[in-house]
């Protein structure tokens, strides 16, 4: 069970840093977007590190 709500942790990690980007960028911030694209490099990372697949992750509301 615990490493089930740690994948689920880190996929929302990722689906929060994915929106913040999407924000960013549609409000053409450069330095909102290097900081957003810094955070969701990193999240999938870490995902990515501990064996948690991050590509069908969806942002809400898509």
């Amino acid at each position: 069970m615990g490493g089930s709500v740690f994948a689920e942790a880190l996929l929302e990690r990722v689906r929060q840093a994915r929106a913040v980007l999407e924000v960013a960028l549609e409000a053409g911030d450069a330095y909102s977007v290097a900081v957003a694209q810094d955070e969701l490099d990193d999240a999938v990372r870490v995902a990515r590190r501990h064996g948690v697949e991050v590509g069908a992750v969806e942002v809400e509301g898509e």
